[in-house]
């Protein structure tokens, strides 16, 4: 047998077998295709709050460029191969420094759009060119291409393309954004996708591309990769550089937990948290609004308290100073707070929840809520971030406000952090509608701190009388709140009536729509 002949007969044996690795290609170009998608949603949602429509228009506008993707390629599928490598490079290099390009635009512009549409079309236009040209290279040197075989080819396709998704969906959430965070997770997304546009060119396509054209592929490669593993080096200076941009005040502590990012800042002895940019508390002023929230709802002596959020352990602090309580269950869903207050915040809170009367949970408040039902509380603290987000706005809803009253007692006080009055009414008055909306009797209040600006809340009670405003009998000395100053804050300003609004549901997160107007404002 002659030597070309013995080459033709290799690569006949070896076509199953590189259409079987050209398809674990697919999958693998499918789950980094998805994967920045999802880093570049998740990095929205961190950095400006995301939403409803913000999300709807990325996934729409990804996938347009995803049809426009496919129209682009039609020139290029005579030249398959080599253009099928090339939208890999391409594709690797823009994906893993999409994150790390977003994240640093939004710190020193205070907004990136521009970026994230940009992004999101180029990833999608690159993703989209990949089906046309895999096809073309499934398809080629078959001299069986019928009707049923093309279907075929092109149902092994599919299947391996959506295989890829849902790994890199899985991947994402419980694997890249815990462990390696946003920025770094696109990055090694990035090399994944090198990796494969190798194999695809060094391996499974060498036949079809020349000598010259593989080591120019080769270069291409290393060079794309190299400069993704700069920015795995360098991400965390990137990162600490970027973020102190944000804040006034040196950062001295900061972490991506599961389900947020943890700031804490000090200077002059003022320490500050912040969780995604929004801030939770000053240490210079934090007395007024924690004092404001708890004691109001403390005022017929309880002795089993529950608080929902309040991780920092300041409204715990407060609640203990009371000698009637006996038990806390203090619910939060981040335990990377609860162990921030444990340890930095520890002397903030007068290590509250290290209390053998604190029992605290680690849960969703609404789940925790729910199933089982909860009952037998004395008085209801929730004391939750803002509702800027959907995911928070249910924590604002008549349905949870619905379960937390079920959990009180019938003679049981009740209190919600709402927001403010002055910059965000809409959404304070419709906290204050909601909780009323659960079958509560409100009265809504507000005081000056001096860090949030002018700051409100809801007092509610199952009973058909409105609560009054005053201190518990017991309540040791305050350095803020006292009997005239609390009654005086149920008082509302002429240019900032007293309104009733439609409530916010599951089905309606209208309060989330009024926290963003308001910011806006």
């Amino acid at each position: 047998m002659t030597t070309a002949a013995a080459q033709s007969e290799v690569k006949r044996a070896l076509d199953g077998r590189s259409r079987v690795l050209l398809l674990a290609a697919v999958a693998a170009c499918a789950a980094c295709g998805l994967i920045y998608e999802l880093a570049l949603l998740t990095l929205s949602i961190s950095l400006t709050g995301g939403g409803i429509t913000q999300t709807s228009l990325i996934v729409a506008g990804f996938v347009a460029a995803l049809g426009v993707g496919a129209l682009a390629a039609k020139p290029l599928l005579s030249h398959a191969a080599v253009s099928f490598v090339a939208v890999e490079i391409v594709l690797g290099l823009a994906g893993g420094f999409s994150a790390v390009t977003l994240y640093v635009t939004f710190t020193f512009f205070g907004s990136s759009a521009v970026v994230l549409v940009l992004a999101t079309a180029l990833i999608g236009v690159l993703v989209g060119a990949e089906v046309p040209l895999l096809m073309t290279l499934l398809q080629s040197g078959r001299s069986d291409n019928d009707a049923e075989t093309t279907g075929k080819v092109l149902a092994d396709l599919n299947a391996a393309d959506y295989a890829g998704a849902l790994v890199g969906g899985l991947l994402w959430p419980f694997v890249l954004l815990p462990i390696a965070g946003m920025i770094r997770g696109a990055a090694i997304t990035g090399i994944i996708n090198l990796v494969a546009a190798a194999v695809v060119a060094l391996i499974l396509l060498r036949w079809q591309l020349s000598v010259r054209t593989r080591l120019l592929a080769v270069v291409a490669l290393l060079v794309a990769a190299a400069s993704i593993a700069v920015l795995l080096v360098r991400a965390d200076n990137i990162e600490t550089t970027s973020r102190q941009r944000l804040y006034t005040d040196p950062v001295v502590a900061a972490e991506r937990s599961q389900y947020q990012e943890i700031v804490i800042t000090e200077r002059g002895g003022d320490v500050r948290l912040f969780l995604d940019g929004d801030l939770q508390f000053s240490s210079a002023d934090e007395h007024r609004y924690t004092e404001s929230l708890v004691y109001p709802a403390m005022a017929r002596n309880p002795e089993r308290v529950l608080i929902l959020g309040g991780g920092d352990g300041l409204a715990a602090r407060e609640v203990l100073r009371l000698n009637g309580v006996r038990e806390i269950v203090q619910v939060e869903l981040d335990p990377a707070v609860i162990e921030l207050a444990t340890t930095r915040l520890a002397d903030l809170n007068k290590g509250a929840l290290q209390d053998p009367r604190v029992h605290v949970v680690i849960d969703d408040a609404f789940r925790w809520l729910r199933d089982p039902p909860v009952t037998g509380f004395d008085a209801v603290i929730v004391d939750l971030p803002d509702p800027d987000t959907p995911a928070l706005g249910r924590l604002y809803s008549t349905e949870f406000y619905g379960l937390a009253a079920r959990a009180l007692e019938p003679g049981g006080l009740m209190v919600v952090q709402a927001g403010s009055p002055y910059s965000t009414p809409d959404a304070f008055w419709r906290t204050t509608s909601t909780v009323a909306s659960a079958g509560l009797s409100v009265t809504p209040y507000h005081v000056l701190v001096p860090s949030f600006g002018d700051w409100g809340f809801v007092l509610a009670s199952p009973e058909s009388e409105a609560p009054s405003l005053r201190l518990p009998s017991d309540a040791p000395e305050l350095r803020f709140l006292d009997g005239p100053t609390l009654a005086a804050s149920a008082v509302f300003s002429r240019d900032r009536p007293p309104r009733e609004l439609e409530p916010s549901t599951l089905d309606r997160p209208r309060i989330v729509d009024d926290m963003r107007r308001g910011y806006q404002r």
